[in-house]
């Protein structure tokens, strides 16, 4: 599937999916990239420019809505009810995909 075609088709990638978790609660860009490398154990680690990119396409996916902090100039991003089913469908998903992979490494012989 081309990378382009994921939110066409409610999928999200790593890097997506990772995003969409910080934002049960509104929250801004600088602490998104921080939250990202914190919930992954630092397996995801999420530049500025990529960051952007992928929020902007968010936006644009209507998945998250940005909030605009006058007080503290600063922008907040958070889930909108698209994005909140697209990231509880795709973690089902990939609760299914550890499933499928559990029964082949029980299959290998390997210890779930």
């Amino acid at each position: 599937m081309a990378r382009g075609k994921a939110l066409d088709e409610d999928i999200l990638t790593d890097s997506t999916y990772y995003i969409l978790l910080t934002m049960v609660e509104p929250i801004h860009g600088y602490a998104i990239m921080q939250q990202v490398q914190e919930i992954s154990e630092g397996e995801v680690v999420i530049g500025p420019a990529s960051l952007y990119t992928i929020l902007k396409k968010l936006q644009t996916a209507d998945l998250i809505e940005l909030l605009e902090d006058e007080e503290e100039r600063r922008k907040n991003y958070r889930l909108t009810d698209k994005g909140k089913s697209i990231l509880k469908k795709d973690i089902n998903r990939r609760i299914a995909m550890v499933e499928h992979g559990k029964k082949v490494l029980k299959y290998l012989g390997e210890e779930v």
